[in-house]
């Protein structure tokens, strides 16, 4: 995902922008230093004073590459009824979860299996400027079952999605089953071919 202004800034952008001076890294460093400017992890910054930005764009670039998923996905669609502070985001070939707190919220991303790490991925522009990828409604859910252990029936299933869980069963409903049924067989772990067995008992 590449930075298409000057809202989220890059390094190279930022060596740009104080060319002329003897000693650009030097003036960055200063500038983090005297809270001018955010730095959100090496490489990407943000002007301190700007309110132009959007959170789940730069959980997409943070890290790279990653797209949002898990739970503050689930309750961007409204799956689930709680509000989530954590960017929480998918992200492979990273072998562990990778937590980043910044000034301006907490990011944690998810290793998933390369296989599937390409499909049922959305891009969402909520204006020009601020673009964004996220899962789709079935792959957040997969994601999410990916991470939990334990489920090894039907009824333990139905227990975590509508108890444990909270989801909302008239969404869960309308899902897309032939693509559920896709990417759930690329998954390592059982629980998301176990819930879509389930779903397809629902409909």
């Amino acid at each position: 995902m590449q930075m298409q202004n000057e809202v989220y800034l890059d390094y190279a952008l930022m060596i740009d922008r104080y060319k002329d001076y003897a000693y650009p890294k030097s003036k960055i460093s200063q500038l983090v230093r005297n809270g001018k400017l955010i730095r959100l992890r090496r490489g990407l910054y943000i002007d301190a004073e700007s309110q132009d930005y959007s959170l789940k764009t730069l959980a997409n670039l943070i890290c790279f590459p990653s797209y949002i998923s898990f739970e503050y996905a689930l309750s961007y669609y409204g799956l689930i009824p709680e509000q989530v502070k954590w960017l929480t985001s998918a992200s492979f070939q990273k072998h562990k979860s990778k937590i980043f707190r910044t000034p301006l919220g907490n990011f944690i991303y998810h290793d998933i299996p390369s296989t599937v790490y390409a499909q049922g991925i959305h891009r969402i522009a909520e204006d020009e400027k601020h673009p964004f990828l996220i899962a789709s409604m079935e792959k957040a859910v997969l994601d999410t079952l990916s991470k939990i252990r334990g489920v090894r029936s039907m009824k333990a299933m139905e227990q975590l999605i509508l108890d444990d869980l909270r989801m909302d069963l008239d969404l869960i409903i309308d899902m897309d089953l032939p693509l559920l049924g896709f990417l759930s067989s690329q998954y390592h772990q059982s629980n998301g071919r176990l819930f879509y067995q389930w779903l397809k008992g629902q409909q």
